[in-house]
């Protein structure tokens, strides 16, 4: 069964699918006509009066022990919200920092009513630590995370990863950053301290004093997504700053919603790294895209602004399907409290890179992300909705493919047909982007370097090369919509 049809039995119809007051898909004037010339509305963001002081996320204690359970804390906007939080105090979790080289050991309760886990998302790790969907830790579980750090400095990030809870459990309070540090990075003497923010950004839906997460069938199609953006869990914040050159690193925390990132009033922004750590150079752009999953490391320079002179970090728009892209809006407000001398200056070459080799490549693999049939599987989400990965939709237990360690392979995710965007995500490995055919039909430069999330718009058929060269498993790959996912957009991959 299409999109259409399944529209059609629904009880939908084709003249728009009615959530929460407003439309996610409006047809046009035949009823009969493909959804392909559908026109559609995402969940409109709501601005607030950039007021409330941007907090910073504190950072974990040596000893500090994840507990993920419920909570009633204040987000600044709002006021006294429950919802999920690895502490008592807060929705987000500690950022997490550690060294190249280094053991990371936390421990870790699980206080929620249900099964959770955490998946270190752009961190490789043995499988049992990976957070796989099936690793369920089950209410009152405690267990120990211990894994050597072996990778280059990067964003990273972590999250529960429980199938058919994951988009729940996130959009309810959990996650946090995981930031790598290594030596090389450390040469460069990037701005830091109080010249270094690290930003979370999450669409929320906030009622009667709680975070609510109940999608419907068709915000499982879509991706479930608020009308009130929070950064670091603060509502229209304020950034108050110096006039100077600041590092700032940004994750795409959200369920659903794609940003499409810029300054208002167009300065230039310089991308120094992404999912992977830095690029190799820095690059220049005036508008970066980000998916949930992804990061991006910014380099933004405040320095020729003046006191009491503002910008902000806005969202523009652009064309991602049915349900995203059409709305321009405020995130955050930067406003400028002192004026300082800042002789920072970028470095011209950031990290050494190895390009992976196109002809080293000993197989390639496709799948078909379109999503044009509905499948049929295991769904733990209560509806009808299914996604699917070359029309299967996930089970725990079968290993879809089977790769040999220290392989590299290309992967092909094939959108060229679909209405929604998919930001696919691999575990346990980092990946170059090869090309992107159709829709954007380019590789955008802040892409370059090593990712583990990429952005395939419809349209859009993406090549990744991956040097599988991680540890021994079984992994999953999926789509970074986390409601996608959880109704079966995943696939096992067996390393060996």
């Amino acid at each position: 069964m299409n999109r259409k049809t399944f529209l059609i039995k629904s009880g939908l119809g084709l003249s728009g699918v009615l959530v929460g007051g407003s439309y996610f898909v409006n047809s046009c004037s035949k009823p009969d006509h493909d959804m392909d010339t559908m026109t559609g509305e995402p969940v409109s963001v709501t601005e607030g009066g950039f007021v409330n002081n941007l907090p910073a996320i504190p950072t974990a204690a040596a000893d500090f022990k994840l507990t993920p359970g419920g909570i009633t804390a204040n987000i600044p906007g709002f006021g006294s919200t429950t919802g999920l939080g690895y502490s008592s105090a807060a929705f987000l979790g500690p950022v997490i920092k550690i060294r190249n080289g280094e053991t990371f050991s936390h421990s870790f309760q699980n206080n929620l009513d249900e099964a959770t886990n955490i998946h270190w998302h752009g961190v490789k790790v043995p499988a049992n630590m990976d957070g796989h969907p099936e690793t369920m830790l089950p209410q009152g579980a405690t267990f120990a995370y211990t894994f050597p750090i072996q990778q280059r400095a990067g964003t990273s990030w972590y999250h529960p990863h429980v199938h058919g809870t994951t988009g729940k459990q996130v959009f309810k309070g959990l996650a946090g950053f995981f930031i790598v540090e290594d030596d090389e990075e450390s040469a460069l003497n990037l701005p830091s301290g109080d010249r270094e923010l690290l930003l979370v950004l999450q669409d929320k839906r906030i009622t009667g004093g709680s975070i609510t997460y109940n999608p419907t069938m068709e915000e499982q199609m879509v991706g479930y997504m608020g009308a009130y953006v929070l950064v670091n869990g603060a509502y229209a914040p304020v950034s108050t700053i110096d006039s100077a050159k600041y590092r700032v690193r940004i994750l795409n925390g959200s369920n659903a919603r794609i940003y499409n990132l810029a300054l208002s009033g167009g300065q230039p922004i310089s991308v120094i790294g992404n999912d992977g750590g830095l690029l190799a150079r820095p690059v220049s752009a005036t508008t970066v895209m980000l998916a949930p999953g992804e990061r991006v490391d910014l380099l933004l320079d405040f320095s020729g602004m003046d006191v009491n002179q503002e910008t902000f970090l806005v969202s523009k728009t652009f064309e991602g399907g049915v349900a995203q892209g059409k709305q321009e809006f405020k995130i955050l407000k930067f406003l400028v409290d002192q004026k300082v001398t800042d002789s920072f200056a970028l470095p011209g070459v950031l990290s050494a890179i190895e390009v992976l080799n196109e002809g080293s490549s000993s197989k390639t693999r496709t799948f078909d992300v379109s999503n044009q049939g509905m499948g049929s599987g295991q769904n733990h989400s209560g509806g009808m909705m299914s996604h699917t990965i070359n029309g299967k939709s996930y089970e725990g237990s079968r290993i879809d493919e089977s790769v040999n360690i220290g392989a590299i392979e290309i992967w092909t995710f094939d959108n060229t047909n679909g209405l929604e965007p998919h930001p696919m995500h691999i575990h346990g490995v980092f990946f170059q982007i090869l090309d992107r055919t159709g829709g954007r039909n380019i590789v955008n430069a802040y892409e370059r370097g090593w990712k583990d999330t990429v952005l395939c718009l419809p349209g859009e058929k993406i090549r990744v090369l991956i040097r599988f060269d991680g540890y021994a498993g079984k992994f999953v790959f999926h789509c970074h919509n986390l409601e996608h996912s959880d109704t079966g957009m995943m696939l096992n991959y067996q390393l060996a």
